[in-house]
């Protein structure tokens, strides 16, 4: 072959109209370039890619969640055979995403599902991999065809990433004449419209969301990943609040960190309605600051360190925060 190199399809043809290579150069440069092509597509998807594993070290550097951790790791590694198998033509199943989150608010959904995004974005499953986070209202109309229109709209929104429903129990929790169902009959049939194009997540109370799940058999032929967030426990929920507090330059003092660990211990379990809350720990903690502002604001002289401690009795008050905000 003469010095034309250029593997690039363009150029080639270029080449050819301006008489520099020959219809048969042409197409061993083309049929040179589609290879080149072909190798560095396997190596992509054997190799792992920088921005997955960003993603991942993200996801590991959160507290908790290992089982959650472990499935993830599991839906990248099928994702990742399933596209070698292809590649060596071999039987390889479709790539059927839609997932359930069920677990108690403040357990990690969203932001494993923000994760999920950039992950799946990285290794070509998503064009873009933003989340699109929505509840009830946004999706159900108030009149006949509205609700319709409403749900496309979000899922027109999504299209590329993950289309996120928090509380989707709610859509089937108003009776027969609810525009709820009108809603899950337009996500289902967008599901199959658009397949490959985007991810749906329905997350929410475990509870609910098995009674949803087993009611509806569209929903439960059409999610076959099912994710349980499991509550934090009281160490998981201090680290919680370190890692708050370290990102705001602030610490506890013993007293108080006895003191938000016995409030934390009290808030959970099955009985609580803020069992597993980490949005507790940031409501408490953001009341403990506040507390001790007003507690330094009058103050002539102040330290370093004495901006930075939270003492017992800027936990004291935050009772009241449990209540208000948990």
């Amino acid at each position: 072959m003469p010095a034309f190199e250029s593997r690039n399809p363009n150029l080639v043809l270029v080449g050819l109209e301006e008489g520099r290579l020959s219809p048969v150069e042409a197409i061993q440069a083309l049929r040179t370039s589609s290879d080149s092509h072909a190798r560095k597509s396997q190596i992509d998807a054997q190799s792992p890619d920088a921005g997955v594993n960003d993603a991942i070290s993200e996801l590991d550097s959160l507290v908790g969640l290992t089982a959650v951790k472990a499935l993830i790791r599991e839906l990248v590694a099928y994702v990742r055979i399933q596209r070698i198998r292809e590649m060596r033509q071999l039987a390889s199943e479709s790539l059927v995403l839609h997932m359930v989150f069920s677990g108690n608010p403040g357990t990690g959904k969203t932001t494993c599902a923000r994760l999920m995004g950039k992950i799946f974005h990285e290794m070509g499953v998503l064009e873009k991999g933003h989340l699109v986070e929505r509840e009830r209202a946004d999706l159900v109309g108030e009149y006949i065809g509205h609700t319709a229109q409403k749900t496309r709209d979000q899922i027109k929104k999504a299209l590329g990433g993950i289309l996120f429903i928090d509380e989707a129990y709610s859509l089937a929790s108003g009776g027969e004449k609810d525009f709820g169902k009108e809603s899950i009959s337009t996500l289902i049939k967008a599901m199959e419209d658009n397949r490959d194009r985007f991810i749906v997540i329905l997350a929410g109370y475990r509870e609910e969301m098995a009674k949803f799940v087993q009611s509806n058999p569209g929903i439960r032929s059409r999610f076959p990943i099912h994710i349980e967030f499991p509550d934090y426990t009281t160490e998981e929920l201090m680290l919680i609040a370190d890692l708050m507090l370290k990102k705001r330059d602030y610490r506890l003092d013993l007293a108080a960190r006895a003191k938000l660990e016995a409030m934390l211990s009290r808030n959970l379990g099955p009985a609580s309605e803020h069992s597993g809350n980490a949005r507790l720990v940031r409501n408490l903690i953001e009341r403990a600051i506040r507390r001790q502002a007003l507690r330094l604001v009058d103050r002539k002289q102040l330290t370093r360190d004495e901006l930075m401690l939270i003492r017992r009795e800027d936990i004291e008050g935050n009772n009241e925060a449990v209540h208000r905000f948990g």
